[in-house]
């Protein structure tokens, strides 16, 4: 089947939550935000999340001590002294504190409420990232339970340059990952995680269009169903699932390593200029869906152009572009309401219509 991709520009469908809501990674404070963990819903597109993807894994602890960061610190750590902790304010979910020793500094997020599986999750997601040798991400050390309630994740600590980086840089960084970090079993992941608070479904799968039909785009419609009552959003939604095929046709999907929530508040640079990209929502899919919160992520030419010269463009990629934003609009409506329905609305119509369905 032959499809006319019909041009609508991004553009107009969301310059004014663009406008509104998108972070440009402007200072460290926002930045500190992201590294958390958390964002406050008003200065960001999306809150991050941790990630639960399974490499090798992290072994809590059975056995309690009083204080098991430091303990952890002052034996596998490597510090012979704590010198100095210090809190890191921006996060309304998780505390964070720096603790710097004689052998560096570490990032230590707590949860009083929540138990070790969270921060688990996260871990193995930044390992896997950690484990292409690309693109720099924090190097996660510990997870384990607090004696009090509640758990915490060690990790290294990032001294943050003052921008964001390079985009050619980035581009390239992250074309590196997708191309090193593959699967055998398919498109998925081991454990399921959350893209926000929204359950992320990743169920192994061997075909993309049913992975991403069913437990991408799918998943949201029904949530929206349940929760809003949405039948139009759901119905359009689902007619769009079963007939969208042809938009993938003569290109070779591989299962890549994806961040899974790439905006621009997951993105910072080191002090050396060197791209940092942080709160993963892993799992292995098709890498140009890597590019779904690219309107909140703010993306130049000199990013795709580096992109594509590792990562070559295949055809029709224009016109997958939009299927891609449309998971993360339908999250965005899922969490934060009707403002970002309509944005959904009209990428699902404009499909359809393209599709003659």
């Amino acid at each position: 089947m032959h499809i006319q991709y019909k041009q609508d520009t991004l553009k107009n469908r969301v310059a004014k939550h663009t406008k509104k809501r998108r972070v440009e990674g402007k200072g460290d404070k926002k930045m500190v935000a992201s590294y958390i963990g958390i964002s406050s819903l008003n200065s960001s597109c999306f809150p991050p999340r941790p990630c639960f993807a399974k490499r090798k894994p992290f072994a809590v602890s059975a056995a309690m001590s009083d204080d098991p960061i430091s303990d952890w610190i002052m034996s596998e750590g490597n510090a012979t002294q704590i010198t100095r902790t210090s809190a890191i304010g921006g996060g309304c979910i998780n505390n964070a504190r720096r603790y710097d020793t004689d052998a560096g500094s570490f990032f230590v997020k707590t949860n009083r409420g929540i138990g070790p599986s969270m921060f688990e999750g996260e871990a193995l997601g930044l390992g896997a990232m950690y484990e292409t040798r690309t693109i720099r991400v924090p190097r996660p050390f510990k997870v384990g339970s607090l004696p009090t309630g509640g758990s915490y994740i060690i990790m290294e600590f990032i001294e943050f340059g003052a921008s964001r980086g390079n985009q050619s840089v980035l581009g390239r960084k992250l074309a590196e990952m997708h191309k090193a970090g593959k699967s055998e079993k398919g498109f998925g992941f081991d454990v399921d995680n959350t893209i926000g608070s929204t359950p992320q479904i990743n169920t192994w799968t061997s075909d993309w269009i049913e992975f991403y039909g069913k437990h991408r785009l799918g998943y949201q419609l029904k949530l929206a169903l349940d929760q809003y009552g949405d039948s139009t959003i759901y119905q359009k939604g689902k007619r769009l699932v079963k007939n969208m095929a042809p938009l993938f046709q003569n290109i070779v999907i591989e299962p890549c390593l994806l961040h899974g929530d790439l905006w621009s508040g997951n993105i910072s640079s080191d002090k050396n200029g060197e791209p940092v990209i942080l709160d993963p929502a892993c799992y292995y899919g098709h890498n140009e869906a890597e590019f779904g919160m690219s309107w909140c992520a703010g993306f130049g030419g000199s990013f795709y152009n580096a992109y594509f010269e590792v990562m070559p463009k295949q055809p029709g990629f224009e016109k997958r572009r939009e299927i891609y934003l449309l998971y993360h609009y339908l999250n965005h409506y899922n969490l934060f309401g009707s403002s970002y329905r309509s944005s959904a609305m009209s990428i699902i119509d404009d499909y359809l219509l393209m599709l003659g369905v």
